[in-house]
């Protein structure tokens, strides 16, 4: 039997980060995370985070097939698998529903890289992508087709799906977007937003170079 538990820590964890910055609530979103090869771990469907268990995360293949644990993965697998097989250097990816960057999607076409942070986490605009239903592996395709660059896309009328080469960068990801979107409402609310060129978002990036420890 192979059994992932400090990365079934880690994920669960997160969990409970995503709830702590209440980008999601009760059973709402899902992490899931490439283990290795071909082998992906995944939050079960429908289990509010507070009663969720390192056990009650689960392993499949590529395929959606289950390798361990006796949980039903998340509704959203199909979506998830998608983007894990077309975007190989994703390795985690948290889905949430969180209300600021949701919102940003019911009035605008994208949340542009207006913000240091934002630019920092997500990497450049996070572009909303048309409606598609909960559970649909649309949810994939159109993240691959509208994430561009950028380490997240907006989900109209639904929420967000973020990711990184690691765990800790989708959850930055998914925090920073939520906290440039709660300034970006309060910044239209006030008037018209100020942007950045693209040439001012480039040079941002490459400060990153020098940020965190070696």
């Amino acid at each position: 039997m192979i059994v992932y538990k400090e990365l079934k820590k880690e994920i669960l964890t997160a969990c409970f980060q995503m709830k702590e910055y209440r980008l999601i609530s009760l059973s709402g979103g899902n992490i899931s995370v490439r283990a290795e090869k071909n082998r992906y771990l995944v939050t079960p469907s429908g289990m509010n985070y507070e009663d969720m268990k390192e056990d009650d995360i689960v392993l499949v293949d590529g395929d959606g097939n289950l390798i361990e644990g006796d949980r039903r993965p998340s509704s959203d697998l199909a979506a998830l698998l998608y983007i894990f097989k077309h975007r190989p250097k994703i390795n985690a990816i948290i889905h949430t529903h969180q209300p600021y960057a949701t919102a940003v999607g019911l009035v605008a076409d994208k949340l542009p890289a207006c913000l240091v942070n934002l630019i920092d986490a997500v990497h450049g605009d996070v572009m909303v992508a048309p409606w598609t239903r909960s559970s649909d592996i649309g949810m994939g395709k159109l993240c691959i087709e509208y994430g561009n660059e950028a380490n997240a896309i907006i989900m109209k009328h639904h929420g967000v799906i973020g990711y990184g080469e690691s765990l800790e960068e989708a959850l930055f990801s998914v925090v920073y977007l939520e906290e440039g979107a709660k300034t970006y409402c309060m910044a239209r609310m006030m008037g018209t937003v100020a942007e950045l060129s693209k040439k001012e978002v480039m040079l941002e990036l490459s400060g990153m170079e020098h940020y965190g420890q070696i």
